[in-house]
């Protein structure tokens, strides 16, 4: 069964990422950087945010209320800016349960990654969060999960996404995903399925 960060990458790849790019008014292989940058920054603050039961049990029920993963199925339209007006779209508002007064933090380190400018990373980032949530609740009905299967799922899947990430993408980040203050934004095994993944976004 496909994971969170390979339900992404496929969904990221090609044409969309051109549709992505777009959007954010960015050269393509910027975007394709910042993409690769933030996304082990979504996916850390989605799992420091499930690592208590009130937190776990607030995105389980986000999901069982406002998205279904049906937004994957039309990828094309929501880059486009033809899908809106509903909580499974409300990119700011997701982003703002994710990522707190953190925000700036992860903008500034996705712009230092990539060379795009802060507004730009704004978009991207509210234009990712909906499509992290339907990767989300897409793996959460298939599995079935409940709120500490949600958990255990991002803290894997968040895991995955720093080790798969390109080297040296992700220096500007490091203080943002070491909060645990260990000093390593990796852990001693690579994990090859997340590098396969993220490939994708690259053509590789």
């Amino acid at each position: 069964m496909a994971g969170i960060l390979d339900l992404l990458a496929a969904n990221l790849g090609g044409q969309n990422m051109g549709q992505l790019a777009n959007a954010i008014g960015a050269d393509q292989n910027k975007t394709q950087t910042a993409v690769a940058a933030a996304l082990p920054a979504i996916l850390a603050a989605m799992n420091r945010n499930t690592n208590n039961t009130q937190g776990a049990q607030s995105l389980a029920n986000a999901l069982q209320r406002d998205h279904d993963g049906s937004l994957l199925d039309n990828l094309g339209g929501f880059l486009s800016g033809a899908m809106g007006g509903s909580k499974a779209t409300d990119g700011a508002g997701i982003l703002g349960h994710i990522l707190g007064g953190q925000a700036n933090t992860v903008e500034q380190g996705v712009a230092q990654a990539s060379g795009l400018d802060k507004g730009q990373v704004a978009k991207l980032l509210m234009t990712l969060a909906p499509i992290v949530m339907a990767a989300l609740a897409k793996r959460q009905r298939q599995s079935n999960l409940d709120s500490t299967g949600l958990s255990g799922i991002l803290g894997a899947e968040s895991q995955r996404a720093r080790q798969a990430a390109p080297e040296g993408i992700l220096g500007h980040l490091s203080g943002f995903l070491d909060q645990d203050g260990d000093g390593s934004i990796q852990d001693d095994l690579i994990a090859q399925a997340g590098r396969a993944a993220l490939g994708k976004l690259f053509g590789r």
